[in-house]
């Protein structure tokens, strides 16, 4: 795992938290889903997941100036909210490709997501989200179970798109 070393801007203290142990204060997701069998579906995933296209099939608009790269800024948009991002570390190991993106200012939430393909031993494919977060906005504290079904659903829709 690569980390990004800069942290200016980010919301959040806790830069990288995502790769173990999620920190108190937030709510959290773990949510995994078998997207498939063998290398060949590894690799696409880890490609569509690199590229940005997971976020676009999950419903979101994306502004980034190429693919996922560490420390590289991205503005995701949904429901007229702009969703700005700092990818704060990446993953490219031989069985687990992915990277997490922590949030900047602007964003409605304050937290990291982690977005990770992973090639098991029995030739599984996975796609699994891990992420911890908290209102960060006036709007999002006060529609807070709103938020959470929301965060639910777009968790459910990531882990689909990662499926090829």
């Amino acid at each position: 795992m690569r980390s990004a070393s800069r942290s200016d801007a980010l919301t959040y203290p806790e830069v990288g938290a995502t790769a173990g142990e999620l920190p108190a204060g937030y709510r959290h997701i773990r949510a995994s889903l078998c997207i498939g069998r063998g290398e060949d579906t590894f690799l696409a995933a880890s490609d569509a997941l690199a590229r940005w296209e997971v976020h676009r099939r999950a419903g979101l608009r994306v502004e980034a100036p190429g693919p996922v790269a560490l420390g590289t800024d991205v503005v995701l948009r949904k429901f007229g909210f702009r969703i700005p991002c700092r990818v704060v570390y990446t993953i490219d190991d031989p069985a687990r490709h992915g990277f997490a993106y922590g949030t900047l200012a602007g964003h409605p939430e304050s937290g990291e997501e982690r977005f990770c393909i992973e090639h098991r031993p029995d030739g599984s494919v996975y796609a699994v989200v891990t992420a911890f977060s908290r209102p960060d906005r006036w709007f999002t504290l006060i529609v807070d179970p709103a938020a959470r079904a929301v965060q639910r659903r777009m968790t459910a829709r990531y882990l689909r798109a990662m499926g090829c």
